[in-house]
Parts: C-alpha cells; sequence; structure tokens
C-alpha cells in the first residue's frame, strides 16, 4: 500500500541546513496498522506531511499504490489527498461553519465518493446521530475528533495518516476515539499510519516503528 524508500528532508535554520531525514525507508500493508513513535525533532510529523505531500522531499521515493508520490506537482498532490488520503490531526480541523452532517460528507462530495450506506454506518459506529445538526464548538474534543475520523474515512481512502489524533483527548476518551478508528480501518481494509508519544497507544497497532534522528532505528 505505501513504500517509502531512502527519504531525506532538511530545512534551512539560522543559515544553515538542518537535516531532519536522512534516509528513511517505511512499508505499510493493506489493512496493516502502523504507529510511529520517537523523541521529539526527530521527524515524525515531517514524514507524515511528505508522505500526506503537504511538502515535497529532497530525495528518494514515497509510492502510494501505484502513484509515485514524490514525483507529483502541487496539483498532483492535492489530488491524492483528495482522492486516496484521509488525513487526522490533533487539532481536529473541522469547518466552523458547517455542521456535524456537512463537515462528515465534505471530502467523499469533493472526491466524488460519496456511499450513503457506508455514510450512515460512519454515523451509527462513530456515535453522531444526535449531533449531526450541532457545529464544531458545540461539541467535545472526543466528539470533534471521532468526526474528524468519519470525515477522513468517509471516501474509503488508500490510506489513513494520523499524527497525534489523541493528543488533546484525555485518556479514557483517547482511548474510545482510537479503538474506533483501528476498528473502521480494519473494515474499510486501508492502510493506517499513527504518529504518537504513547507507547500504550502504540503497542494497540499491529506494528511499531521508531524514528531516531531522521532515520528508523
Amino acid at each position: 500500500m505505501l513504500r517509502v524508500t531512502g527519504l531525506t528532508k532538511s530545512y534551512r535554520s539560522a543559515g544553515e541546513d538542518v537535516a531532519v531525514l536522512r534516509g528513511v525507508d517505511l512499508a505499510v500493508a493493506k489493512g496493516e496498522s502502523v504507529a510511529l513513535s520517537g523523541e521529539s525533532g526527530s521527524g515524525k510529523s515531517t514524514l507524515l506531511h511528505l508522505i500526506a505531500g503537504l511538502d515535497a522531499a529532497d530525495s528518494g521515493e514515497i509510492r502510494l499504490a501505484d502513484v509515485t508520490v514524490s514525483g507529483l506537482n502541487d496539483a498532483g498532490r492535492a489530488e491524492l489527498r483528495r482522492d486516496r488520503l484521509g488525513l487526522v490531526f490533533q487539532q481536529f480541523n473541522l469547518i466552523p461553519s458547517l455542521s456535524v452532517a456537512d463537515n462528515l460528507v465534505f471530502q467523499s462530495r469533493i472526491a466524488g465518493r460519496h456511499d450513503a450506506a457506508w455514510h450512515d454506518e460512519l454515523v451509527e459506529r462513530l456515535g453522531l446521530k444526535s449531533l449531526l445538526k450541532r457545529y464544531p464548538e458545540q461539541l467535545s474534543g472526543g466528539q470533534q475528533q471521532r468526526v474528524a475520523i468519519g470525515r477522513a474515512l468517509a471516501p474509503k481512502p488508500l490510506l489513513l495518516l494520523a499524527d497525534e489524533p489523541t493528543g488533546n483527548l484525555d485518556e479514557d476518551t483517547a482511548d474510545e476515539v482510537l479503538a474506533l478508528a483501528r476498528d473502521l480501518v480494519a473494515r474499510t481494509g486501508c492502510g493506517f499510519l499513527m504518529v504518537t508519544h504513547s507507547a500504550r497507544l502504540a503497542a494497540t497497532l499491529d506494528r511499531q516503528v521508531t524514528l531516531h534522528a531522521g532515520i528508523v532505528a
């Protein structure tokens, strides 16, 4: 599903090039859930952003199924995010002017892949039926993150990327939200790559990968 080979990325800081990724190799199989861990500054979020096409690598290759992500231009990467990727971040990133119902269908509609039956299942499984007419500001953090997960999974992406998705949640809510995400990922058969600082949450996924100083430890 996903194969990353020899990926490097540096940023300019205080007049010097700072290497963040130094040749990362990583693979995620269809239906596999992988936790990406490592100390702050190890390159976890950078790697996730490169896979999502939110930034371009200096060298190396990223392949998602039959697409070479690292060879796409800005428009191609935007199309990839729309059609093949689901993204979930710590800050939820819901659209405040849209209701829960409209946030949920946002990505599947712009991707042209709205599936009413799958949408109804997501609403039911995520416990959102009574919240559909509310707006993000009227929801708790856990409720907002469940909407964000539903929105990301609605188009049935090939790969779900999550960057500290439970970082703003208390432990019990984090467990509940991640369990729902794992279950729904298994239901769709997509790959799941999650950045997390929590060894406890990482241990609930199929496999753990650790980044250290820009390489896979």
